[in-house]
């Protein structure tokens, strides 16, 4: 995009990204997970109805799906699009490859809960159980034009920031450190005070990335707006693509998340999610700049292995 056609959108408050992708059948009962909090009673009663029962809904129009829901056919198409599907018939052939892999036995089980009371073995294997869910619902639900989008950018980039807060600071800094091994400049910023007063040196061919699961996160928002309004592009790693983060995303990255309990809140399943993101981002750049980014990572390895090595005895 042209630096006047983005001044244009930036104009408008909006950002303008590639117009992104149907989800995944496998990916629509993390889509559901990810969005349903938002969404209004009735949109959930849909929601919750295609996740559970994709065989029994795709067998039903538009019409029927609203009175098994309690609900109205305008309501099935506004869910429908909110889930990322054009129309109503568009989430009807999802549920249909949905139930055919669930049929064969490759579509993955929804795990229980944590309890209170449960044995220490069942605590792990629901863990694990749910950790492989949560990567391969981002895997299925990443759109891969976004993700080719931001890698490209970060490749380019003169300048890279990161801004998270919490456990999404943890990711930040995850990602920070990669980037500096392969020779990139890179900031992880957590004081939002600091975050905005970087923000605003940003230019064109700077990328500034915030990581936000809820896609609201206020201090994590602001920085991205500021380096948005400057002219840098932005990318939005986060569980909420219908957040007000996205308003100055360039880039949108969705991840997914375990469903939240008591004993886990969702900053912990959020972030496995989010660490594969920034994988997929840190190998794609990698791949793109090899020609300098092999020599400045075995430069990386050498330096640690000589401050890790026993020293020599003095003479």
């Amino acid at each position: 995009m042209s630096p006047d056609l983005k001044e244009t959108f930036k104009d408008s408050g909006a950002a303008v990204r590639p117009a992104p992708s149907p989800p995944a059948p496998a990916a629509l009962a993390a889509k559901v997970r990810t969005l349903a909090p938002s969404m209004t009673r009735s949109m959930q009663r849909v929601a919750e109805a295609v996740a559970h029962d994709p065989a029994g809904c795709a067998a039903l129009t538009v019409t029927g799906l609203a009175a098994r829901t309690g609900t109205s056919e305008a309501t099935v198409v506004r869910t429908s699009r909110l889930l990322g599907y054009p129309g109503y018939r568009d989430l009807r052939l999802a549920l249909a490859a949905l139930a055919a892999q669930q049929a064969t036995g490759r579509a993955p089980a929804v795990t229980a809960d944590i309890a209170v009371d449960d044995a220490l073995p069942d605590v792990v294997a629901k863990l694990a159980q749910e950790e492989q869910q949560c990567l391969a619902d981002t895997a299925a639900g990443l759109d891969l034009t976004q993700l080719e989008a931001a890698v490209g950018a970060l490749a380019a980039a003169r300048r890279i920031d990161v801004y998270g807060i919490g456990a999404s600071n943890l990711v930040g800094q995850d990602l920070v450190q990669k980037l500096l091994r392969i020779g990139l400049i890179a900031h992880a910023h957590s004081d939002p005070h600091l975050a905005v007063t970087n923000a605003v040196q940003m230019r064109a061919g700077d990328v500034a990335i915030a990581i936000t699961h809820s896609g609201r996160t206020t201090d994590v928002i602001e920085p991205l707006r500021v380096a948005f309004d400057h002219g840098a592009t932005t990318i939005a790693i986060t569980g909420r693509p219908d957040g007000d983060i996205a308003s100055y995303a360039d880039h949108i990255l969705t991840t997914s998340t375990a469903r939240e309990s008591e004993l886990r809140p969702a900053a912990m399943s959020s972030r496995t999610s989010q660490l594969l993101v920034v994988d997929c981002l840190f190998v794609g750049v990698a791949q793109r700049t090899y020609e300098t980014a092999a020599p400045a990572l075995s430069a990386s390895y050498e330096a640690l292995a000589h401050r890790h090595s026993p020293r020599s005895p003095a003479r």
